[in-house]
Formats: C-alpha cells, sequence, structure tokens
C-alpha cells in the first residue's frame, strides 16, 4: 500500500483516541481463561486486534466484536492453534494460559515489528518456573503441563511487560498454588491487565509495583471492563502538533497513565494543559534536549521515533539514546531522505532542528510509520509512502482523525487487503 500525503499541514484541531493497543491483545489472549461471558469496552478496531480475535476463536472462544465492544465466552477450548502464522509478537501470550487450561499447547512463534531481537526467552524461562516442559522446535512452540510446585517464584532478568503478563495470566487458575513475580513490569498496560484479571475474581496483589503475587483460583466469574486510553496514540498526536506548531485538544486520556510523557515533554518548553479524561497540547519554544528510554516511569521507547520528528524543531539540537531495542533506529533513514540531520553513534542519536521537505519513504515499523506521516504532513510539498498499511496495526479511525487534525493524505496504491 502506499499513500500520498500533501505537506504544509499544521497540526491542530481536536480528536479521541481509542483504547490502548498494548492493554487490548493481552485482555483478549486472557479470555482464554474464563469461565462465564465478559464484555470488554474500548477495545480499538486495529488489524493487530482483528488477528488476536482470529487466533482466541481458533483456540475455541466464541467472540463477538462491534462497534469497539468485545462480548465473549468460552466454547470449545483446545489448546492448539496451528492454522496459521502470527504476525503479532502478543502471540506469545497464549502459550501458558491455554497450557495451563488444557494441559497443553502449541502455536506458532511470534511474529512483530523489526525492531531488534526482542527473544521470548524471558517469557519460557517463566513458564519453566511452574513447571511446564516447553519444546522449542523450527517454527512451532509447544507447552505441556508437568509438576506444577506449590509455591512459585520468578524473578525477571529485565522487566518485560510481556513476560510479567504472559505470567501473570498463566499464574492465576492455577488454584492452591502461589506465586511471586519480582521485577515485574510497571507499565499502566500491566495495571489494566490486572485489574481485568481481578475483577474476574483473580487474586492478584502488587501489580503495578515492581513484585507481584498471585493466589491461583478455581475459575473467574462474569466481568465488564473498559479498557485505558492509548498513551503511544495519544504521544503521537502530541508530539506531532508540537512538531507542527499547532494546538490540538486529545481526548479519552485515562487519567494517570501520561504524567511520564507530558512531564519529559514540559521539560523542554512544551506548553501542555491536563485534565481528567483529556488534555490540551499547544504551539511552544521547544529547548534543546536529552532523553533516554527505558522501563516505566522512563519514557516509553514506542515513542522515541516520533521524538526524533520533534527534534528537528527544537532550537538547538535533540540527543536520546535507546536502552530497550537495539534496532530502533530504522526512522533516522527514512527522515534523512526529507532532509533530517540526524548522526547516530551507538544507541543515541543526535538531531539538529532542519526544515523537512517531500520525499519517497518506506514504513518499516508501526511507529516509525507514524512517524513518517506526521514528517510528511509538516515537510514542505509531498511525500509518498511505501508499506504503508503497517500503520493500520495500531492506529485506529486514521482516515477520519487525519482529517480532524487538517493533515491530507489519500492511498493511492493497495497491494493487498489490510483488515
Amino acid at each position: 500500500m502506499i499513500a500520498r500525503i500533501r505537506g504544509n499541514s499544521k497540526i491542530e484541531g481536536e480528536i479521541t483516541v481509542g483504547g490502548a493497543k498494548n492493554s487490548a491483545l493481552p485482555i483478549l489472549a486472557s479470555l482464554v481463561l474464563i469461565s462465564e461471558e465478559v464484555k470488554i469496552e474500548r477495545i480499538p478496531d486495529i488489524s493487530d486486534v482483528a488477528e488476536m480475535i482470529s487466533m482466541i476463536r481458533s483456540a475455541g472462544v466464541a467472540v463477538n466484536f462491534e462497534k469497539n465492544i468485545v462480548l465473549a465466552r468460552p466454547s470449545n477450548l483446545r489448546g492448539e492453534i496451528k492454522e496459521f502464522g502470527s504476525s503479532i509478537r502478543a502471540s506469545v501470550l497464549l502459550l501458558g494460559p491455554l497450557a495451563v487450561r488444557m494441559g497443553h499447547s502449541q502455536l506458532h512463534y511470534p511474529g512483530g515489528c523489526s525492531i531488534g531481537k526482542r527473544p521470548i526467552d524471558i517469557h519460557l524461562e517463566g513458564l519453566r518456573q511452574f513447571g511446564i516442559l516447553v519444546d522449542e522446535k523450527t517454527d512451532m512452540i509447544e507447552a505441556v503441563v508437568d509438576k506444577i510446585p506449590k509455591d512459585v517464584k520468578i524473578d525477571l532478568r529485565f522487566p518485560s511487560v510481556g513476560a510479567t503478563e504472559h505470567l501473570m495470566m498463566t499464574s492465576v487458575l492455577i488454584d492452591g498454588v502461589h506465586t511471586e513475580i519480582r521485577n515485574c513490569a510497571k507499565e499502566p498496560e500491566v495495571v489494566d491487565l490486572g485489574n481485568f484479571l481481578n475483577s474476574m475474581g483473580a487474586q492478584i496483589y502488587g501489580v503495578g509495583t515492581d513484585r507481584i503475587n498471585i493466589n491461583g483460583v478455581k475459575r473467574l466469574n462474569a466481568s465488564v471492563h473498559s479498557i485505558i486510553g492509548d498513551r503511544i496514540e495519544t504521544g503521537t498526536y502530541m508530539i506531532g502538533a508540537l512538531s507542527s506548531g499547532g494546538m490540538l485538544k486529545i481526548n479519552g486520556i485515562s487519567d494517570g497513565v501520561m504524567h511520564n510523557i507530558t512531564n519529559e515533554l514540559k521539560k523542554i518548553g512544551a506548553k501542555i494543559s491536563t485534565y481528567e479524561n483529556s488534555l490540551i497540547v499547544y504551539p511552544s519554544d521547544l529547548r534543546s534536549f536529552k532523553l533516554s528510554t527505558g522501563p516505566y516511569p522512563q519514557f516509553p521507547t514506542d515513542l522515541q521515533p516520533q521524538m526524533a520528528l520533534l527534534g528537528c524543531h527544537t532550537k538547538e539540537y535533540f540527543e536520546i539514546t535507546e536502552t530497550v531495542f537495539e534496532n530502533r533506529f530504522r526512522h533516522v533513514d527514512e527522515l534523512k531522505k526529507m532532509g533530517a540531520n540526524i548522526s547516530v553513534d551507538g544507541q543515541k542519536i543526535k538531531v539538529m532542528p532542519f526544515k523537512l521537505h517531500g520525499a519517497k519513504l518506506v514504513g518499516n515499523d508501526l511507529r516509525e510509520t507514524a512517524t513518517i506521516l506526521f514528517a510528511a504532513a509538516i515537510a514542505d510539498g509531498t511525500s509518498e509512502i511505501e508499506k504503508f498499511e503497517i500503520i493500520f496495526r495500531g492506529y485506529e479511525k486514521l482516515y477520519e482523525k487525519m482529517k480532524a487534525i487538517g493533515v491530507n493524505f489519500e492511498i493511492i496504491k493497495i497491494d493487498r487487503e489490510v483488515s
């Protein structure tokens, strides 16, 4: 798919962000644990969600998805998902929960954006602590429940969001077993998953801290849950507005989830007013700055590419160090095509202010594609982005929102269907 974007736009107006992709995917994966019907609101209508729904349906969960609401109930659950490979990394979250429910599970290796090695060894090490036998084959992973100890203690080598979620989900239905997970991820999306599981009767304590304790229960009950607003979508639009000098109101933000992002932006001169469920970004004079990504509450790696765009519009320079993924600078080459003055030194980039111009670009991963979309909207002239379809993995109602904030783009070529 190729998109054509007209430049010289000021990103301004008012939008409402959707539910968090990084909450929706683990919450959907956890539906293989349910025993009664559940309702989940604010599920974003994006291609990654469509793929996860296909996978849990294949596992035997009856799912109806309409108008951002999922209604799900257990049906003929099974542990093997062999019909198709997954292009999303979150598919690995099904391995442990399905093994606990069915005694075994089998699925394809997970996919995802090309932003580094992203190994699943922390996931698998944790599953083995539960007495689950894991067999890694050429393109499949199989898990078989062996002998589960009465007391499980897991120390994560790195506060991995996915591993924290995976092991938390795996533990909730191991009745009579106490699990303690240490060095946990503390992201708001992890908290959202824990709140959802607890709303069904799970006994999870300490979610949002670096130590989580879980007492396994026999079953999970019916529940209604609304997921939090997407802080990465919000941050992307905020940075786009700041880069263009526009005034933008963003609705649908969940209270408390944006602090680490807004605080860093305010440090460099961004004028932002925050309210209970919304915020406003104002035209701002931005100072030069240095920033490092890291696990929450540090600045999120998913907004690092967008910050490179912002660096083109600061007074002097911008410097950022990437500490989470070793291959997350592919956007640099695309921004350089537009005239950006960026240098890379190991895991650090330095961006000098520069007025961007239109160019022919390629979207290589989700957040990079969002970055170059906004870069193209701000730049002088017209740009084209190949492989544009990847952006639909994480940005809901893109056409509608781009129109609302004054960005003019059109799809000029479709190579394959986009869900």
